[in-house]
């Protein structure tokens, strides 16, 4: 059964942001899928006040993202609300044309609009499972219309096929007779995870897949992409904004804000030594009873990030966390910041003018923040 919903996924391990590290991609081998220079805007307003101004108002939702993932690889994409997370993973998956930029699939060009091949090729699974769910198909109708629409299997073997479906991710047979609403919110999104996997593909982009379920679901579903990943040799893309989620699942993390990428590296380097002040405010906001992990913060602290994200019709000039960085210099102003990795540490690249300097290389007193140069 797992040879068969496999299909082309392999084995192996590769680097998923920036140069190969330990255990990353291995000499010769290409990334699985890459992502370079990505921009996605919309167009905000009359669209005849843009032509008469000349100048049309874009919101730039991802704003030159450059992304590498190699098979077998599981990396979190996590950042606050409008950071640009969920475009991003739409353009990925072709759901969203990028404006700017290009999306390679082992080694090929993806055109503006893909092919069905192409489509199937990388999945998501949405937020919402209930939302993303047809609630006048049951459930054997949608596996069963999806595998056939795509040739995924031959006619005979159809049924059979959508029953190992659910078994793989835990659900029995009767649950092929059933709507969406007669399932819990876990169950749904067990169910929306099973169409994902009916066409086999190699890449699973999962946009918050536990935030719009019970605690206590959520590390079933977590285990249950665990599990999938290490069974069928899946590529994981993980979308979130919680890092202890984060944790639990991905060997590799990229945190995003205001459409770009500002730190990348492995789980282990992004929470035992963040460099760059928005990774290190995002890691203090982790709710806690009592200090722990050496933040130096007690669990009745005050915002971890001062102040709210700027609009993204109107991105600060340099450095785009600058107005709530609590090292902010006036170099800051003038100059942005490009990811650049860091003294011994080839797989850890900030985006941060005092990135692998100590806490003291920033005058104090600098930012909105405060003055010990920590997030």
């Amino acid at each position: 059964m797992t040879g068969a919903l496999a299909g082309s996924a392999g084995a192996g391990s590769q680097t998923a942001v920036g140069p190969a590290g330990p255990g990353g991609q291995g000499a010769g081998e290409g990334p699985l899928l890459s992502a370079r220079d990505i921009a996605v805007y919309f167009p905000v307003g009359s669209p005849l006040a843009a032509r008469v101004r000349n100048q049309p108002r874009l919101l730039r939702a991802v704003d030159g993202v450059d992304l590498e993932l190699g098979r077998g690889d599981a990396l979190a994409l996590v950042g606050e609300s409008g950071s640009g997370k969920s475009t991003f993973a739409l353009a990925l998956a072709g759901l969203r044309p990028v404006d700017l930029g290009e999306i390679r699939f082992e080694g090929r060009l993806l055109p503006r609009h893909r092919s069905r091949a192409d489509l199937r090729r990388i999945q998501m699974v949405f937020q919402d499972p209930y939302s993303s769910l047809n609630p006048r198909l049951s459930v054997g109708a949608m596996l069963r219309e999806l595998v056939r629409v795509h040739n995924v299997v031959p006619s005979g073997e159809v049924v059979e096929y959508c029953s190992q479906l659910l078994t793989l991710v835990g659900l029995g047979q009767d649950a092929l007779r059933a709507y969406p609403r007669q399932f819990s919110g876990g169950q749904r999104q067990r169910v929306a995870i099973a169409r994902a996997l009916a066409l086999r593909p190699d890449v699973l982009v999962a946009d918050e897949p536990v935030s719009a379920l019970d605690v206590s679901v959520q590390a079933t579903i977590l285990n249950l992409l665990r599990d999938l990943r290490a069974e069928l040799g899946l590529t994981l893309l993980l979308i979130s904004h919680n890092l202890a989620v984060v944790r639990h699942l991905c060997d590799r993390v990229a945190v995003m804000y205001l459409g770009r990428i500002v730190e990348t590296g492995s789980a282990e380097q992004l929470f035992g030594n963040p460099q760059h002040p928005y990774t290190r405010g995002l890691l203090a906001a982790i709710p806690r009873l009592t200090d722990s992990a050496g933040t130096g913060r007690a669990a009745d602290a005050g915002p971890a990030v001062i102040g709210d994200p700027p609009s993204a019709l109107r991105i600060p000039a340099g450095c785009r966390f600058r107005t709530r960085c609590p090292i902010a210099q006036p170099r800051c102003e003038t100059d942005d910041p490009v990811l650049l990795s860091g003294p011994g540490e080839p797989g850890h690249r900030v985006a941060c003018h005092f990135a692998f300097a100590g806490a003291g290389s920033a005058p104090p007193g600098g930012g909105p923040g405060g003055s010990d140069g920590r997030g």
